[in-house]
């Protein structure tokens, strides 16, 4: 340059050139002035900027480019270069010339930075998502030189994890930067604020961004019921509490799945009953993004309520019974199983089993619930067991002579009787009338009735043995009937009432003693004057009232096991019996009242009996005995014939059992014994025959001896056949 200086002096162009300041490589923000510096003294030639290779102006004359002026002093040669507001075109290569004196300064780099733009984050200002979703967050940074950097911060934190994007502009100088930010669901909260930082050197602080993170959701519900526990028919009040983004629409109550359309806020009051146990309120809550619904039972306190009705049982004979019942209540409850008018508990479960029913079993069975402190409930059912008839009459029925009367048959039979027959005699008679006799069958509630009615009451009606039988598809039962003249029994009592106050004014009439004493020698039954010195008394006992019982019932079965009705050969047989009895009770003293006979302990003499084989048959199902079926339609004769009655045979060969007639018992075989025939043959052999199990009672032959020498043929004929239905006496020795 000293030589160009010292170049141009020696030509005497003027005095020499001097480059004194020139302009340095400088950065510059965008939209900031900048100045380049140029000054050359000792020269009054013409200065040029030169742009990347392109002249801007001469001089002071930049008028093609308005934001460029050249200042400075010009008498001091400063040609200085000022641009006003850089943008990214005056970035550039700038050089400082003078033509004439053929100066040129170094080439300076004006750089110029352009911060980037306001970051934006994409959905901003509040960006929503449902509740269980990611976040993605993506901020843009756009028209940067350079290209910006972008951070995430939440709450001061910065968040780290971002992916980053740049690209460059079409002006090949400025980028945009895009940062995309994740967050799990799980670190997801609604309110919070997101801020994206966009920075570069000509915005070293950078530019933000906030967005607010909105997480919707359903309403979340809570339903709260006070109080609790509460006893029925109180008030309780429900309340539903929600919070929903975005905010609750409405409420919808319902109970047990029907929609309570009265009630439309997030309150509920009602009085509760058993329902509301097992029924749950519900409160529904909803908004734009859907509904909630919650429900809530009330723990009501509630009597017993039946949940499965126990049904009445109806089952055969030895089939199980199994009876079931359930009940719901609050708190728990007790159930208990019982029969009707008995005190024991037969189950605590919902189930009572009944193994292989009887027909005792038959009857009322109650299944009870038990709240404590609250309430019971009972419920009763029915247990019919099918089985044979049962007959349960009255053995012995009055009625009076020369009236109308009754013998009523009362029959439990399920299922009911097929027929129901009476029979006496010869005769057969099932409904309607015949004769003097009308049948008729009314049911009950508790069974059958069946009565026979007799329009007039004769002598022989007392006589005779009426028979009545029920059958069904089990089997059968009989039942023998008497009937007993019911005057007789008033008279009976007449005289009964009138010894007893006899006896009495005896007591009160001491004075008269052997007036009453005479007097009441007359009254009382079984004492006989013969002489004022020598009595007989004869002491009467009934010793067959004991026996007339089991005379009665086995009469009864061996009518059922061979399902026969009454005979007329037994019937007069009967009577036969009875009119010796009136006449033994009638036998005179055959001393003449010489003797004074007293009696001893009576020993009741051993029934005869004949086992009778059992046609009883055994249900398979049931495992009980039943009861052979009596033949229907068949009359006596055909009956006779099947007992094997013949020119060889006698009634009594088979049928020899005790029949009992008033309060005295006589055996068949005696009778026949007294007769010189029968399996026993002749009195000697007959009373020394021994019976095992039912038989003749032995005879005492001292005694029949010692009776024989004082009374008549006739007498000892009816005391012997007397004697063997009686029970034996021990005579005392006799003396004058």
């Amino acid at each position: 340059m000293l030589s160009g200086v010292m170049l141009l002096c020696s030509l005497g162009l003027g005095a020499c050139a001097v480059l004194l300041q020139q302009p340095h490589d400088v950065v510059v923000v965008a939209g900031q002035p900048v100045t380049l510096q140029c000054a050359i003294t000792g020269y009054h030639g013409m200065v040029l900027w030169v742009k990347d290779g392109l002249a801007l102006g001469v001089n002071r004359d930049l008028s093609g480019h308005p934001r460029y002026e050249v200042v400075g002093d010009h008498s001091k040669g400063e040609y200085h270069l000022l641009i006003q507001q850089t943008n990214l075109s005056d970035d550039g290569s700038f050089e400082c010339q003078g033509i004439q004196a053929a100066i040129r300064s170094r080439a300076a780099r004006l750089t110029v930075l352009v911060p980037p733009d306001d970051p934006v984050i994409i959905g901003a200002p509040v960006v929503s998502l449902r509740s269980g979703n990611p976040l993605n967050l993506t901020c843009r940074a756009n028209n940067a030189k350079p290209a910006a950097s972008i951070i995430w911060t939440r709450n001061g934190e910065v968040l780290n994890g971002a992916m980053y994007t740049k690209t460059l502009q079409r002006d090949g100088q400025e980028e945009s930067t895009v940062s995309t930010l994740y967050i799990s669901a799980a670190n997801v909260e609604s309110g919070q604020r997101i801020t994206c930082r966009a920075s570069n050197k000509a915005a070293p602080n950078g530019k933000e961004a906030t967005v607010t993170i909105d997480v919707q959701h359903v309403p979340l519900v809570n339903l709260s019921v006070e109080p609790q526990p509460i006893l029925e028919g109180n008030l309780v009040k429900f309340h539903c509490s929600a919070k929903a983004n975005p905010p609750v629409t409405h409420y919808r109550w319902a109970k047990g799945g029907g929609v309570i359309r009265s009630v439309m806020g997030d309150s509920y009051e009602v009085v509760v009953d058993h329902t509301f146990f097992t029924e749950p309120v519900s409160c529904e809550v909803a908004n734009a993004l859907g509904s909630t619904n919650v429900s809530r039972n009330v723990d009501v306190y509630f009597g017993p309520r039946l949940a499965a009705e126990p049904q009445s049982l109806q089952v055969d004979l030895g089939s199980d019974a199994v009876f079931t019942c359930a009940w719901t209540g609050n708190p728990s409850l007790t159930i208990v199983w019982m029969r009707r008018g008995h005190g024991v508990v037969l189950s605590n479960e919902n189930t009572l089993t009944l193994k292989a029913v009887k027909p005792e079993d038959a009857g009322k069975y109650v299944c009870r619930a038990v709240v404590p402190r609250v309430g019971v409930g009972e419920k009763e059912v029915t247990l019919t067991v099918n089985g044979p008839p049962t007959i349960s009459s009255t053995q012995t029925q009055q009625a009076l002579y020369g009236e109308k009367g009754q013998i009523k048959c009362f029959i439990r039979s399920t299922p009911p009787p097929d027929r129901i027959a009476w029979s006496w005699k010869e005769t057969v008679l099932e409904s309607g009338t015949s004769g003097r006799y009308t049948v008729e069958t009314v049911s009950t509630e508790e069974g059958v009735i069946s009565t026979l009615t007799m329009s007039n009451i004769v002598p022989a009606d007392f006589q005779t043995i009426y028979n009545c039988t029920a059958w069904n598809s089990f089997g059968s039962d009989t039942e023998i009937i008497r009937l007993k003249e019911q005057g007789s029994l008033r008279l009976a009592v007449i005289i009964g009432v009138a010894v007893g106050a006899f006896l009495a004014l005896v007591v009160l009439m001491g004075t008269l003693g052997a007036f009453c004493c005479a007097r009441l020698q007359r009254s009382l039954k079984g004492v006989v004057s013969a002489k004022n010195d020598i009595r007989v008394e004869i002491v009467h006992k009934d010793h067959n009232a004991a026996r007339e019982q089991d005379e009665h019932t086995n009469m009864k079965q061996m009518m059922m096991e061979r399902g026969e009705f009454q005979q007329e050969s037994v019937l007069k047989q009967l009577e036969v019996l009875h009119e010796e009895e009136q006449e033994f009770q009638h036998i005179k003293d055959p001393t003449n009242g010489y003797y004074s006979v007293n009696t001893f302990k009576e020993h009741a003499a051993p029934s005869v009996a004949v086992a009778a084989q059992s046609t009883e048959t055994r249900n398979p199902g049931a495992s009980t005995l039943v009861k052979q079926r009596v033949p229907t339609g068949m009359s006596f004769t055909n009956l006779y014939s099947t007992l094997g009655a013949g020119p060889s045979h006698r009634l009594y060969d088979y049928g020899r059992f005790m029949l009992g007639t008033g309060g005295s018992s006589i055996e068949l075989c005696e009778r026949e014994l007294q007769r010189g025939g029968g399996p026993l043959g002749d009195s000697a052999s007959f009373a020394e025959a021994q019976v095992e199990g039912g038989g003749c009672a032995p005879s005492d032959k001292a005694s029949k001896a010692s009776a024989s020498s004082s009374s008549s043929q006739r007498s000892h004929s009816s005391s012997q056949g007397s004697e063997a239905t009686r029970p034996v006496h021990k005579r005392m020795q006799t003396h004058v």
